[in-house]
């Protein structure tokens, strides 16, 4: 017998797994930080960290939709 997947459910496995995916991904950015091994000017990592940062506002904010105070006097 097969029982359904809820949503929250295909959400928390879902979402466990990308975020796991991405963090693995910014421990081997971290790897080039190795100055023995690459060469790098610190503009081009603020680019790297601005974007890194910049998308992060982007989907934390489509998370957070709809949940905005509006503006009152």
């Amino acid at each position: 017998m097969k029982t359904e997947e809820t949503r929250h459910e295909r959400f928390k496995r879902v979402a466990s797994k990308r975020t796991n995916e991405i963090l693995e991904k910014i421990r081997i950015l971290g790897n080039c930080s190795n100055k023995s091994s690459y060469e790098y000017a610190e503009d081009e990592v603020n680019k790297i960290f601005s974007e890194i940062d910049k998308q992060l506002r982007l989907i934390k904010a489509r998370f957070s939709a709809g949940k905005r105070e509006r503006f009152r006097l």
